[in-house]
C-alpha cells in the first residue's frame, strides 16, 4: 500500500478506529522495562524512558502514571512527510475541546485522547472525514 500524502484524500478518508481499553503514561528514570510490560509507544527522553501502555499493565507493574488515554489509530496510511494531518485533527480537537497526543506510526497515526472524550474524539473525527469527503 502506497503511502498518502494529499492532506485532501488524507482528511476524506481518516477512518478512526477505537482501540479497546485504557492507557496511561509512564516513566521510568533507569529505561529499563520491568517485567510484563509491554508498551504500545516508547519515547527515549533525558529524564527516561516515556511508556504508554495498558493501565492494568502499569497497576500490576507498581509503576505510577498520569493522563489515563482511550486509543484512536486513523486508519488512512499517511506518508510521513504529509503536511497538514496532525494540524487539521488537532484543529478539530481542539474546537471540541478535546486534548491529544498524537504518535506516528510508520502506517497510521496513532491519538491519545483523554480516555472519558474518545467516543467524543471519534465523532469529532468522524465528522471532519465526512466534511471532506463532502467537499
Amino acid at each position: 500500500m502506497t503511502p498518502e500524502s494529499d492532506l485532501r484524500v488524507l482528511l476524506s478518508e481518516l477512518r478512526p478506529e477505537r482501540q479497546p481499553g485504557r492507557y496511561v503514561y509512564a516513566t521510568v528514570p533507569d529505561g529499563i522495562l520491568p517485567g510484563g510490560v509491554r508498551p504500545v509507544v516508547t519515547v527515549r527522553e533525558t529524564e527516561g524512558l516515556t511508556l504508554v501502555l495498558p493501565e492494568a499493565e502499569a497497576v500490576a507493574a507498581g509503576l505510577a502514571y498520569t493522563y489515563t488515554a482511550g486509543w484512536i489509530t486513523l486508519r488512512v496510511h499517511s506518508a510521513l512527510e504529509a503536511v497538514g494531518l496532525t494540524a487539521a485533527v488537532s484543529l478539530a480537537l481542539t474546537d471540541a475541546g478535546i486534548s491529544c497526543n498524537v504518535v506516528a506510526g510508520y502506517h497510521h497515526d496513532h491519538l491519545f485522547v483523554p480516555y472519558e472524550r474518545t467516543d467524543d474524539a471519534v465523532a469529532v473525527l468522524e465528522r471532519l472525514a465526512g466534511e471532506s469527503r463532502a467537499r
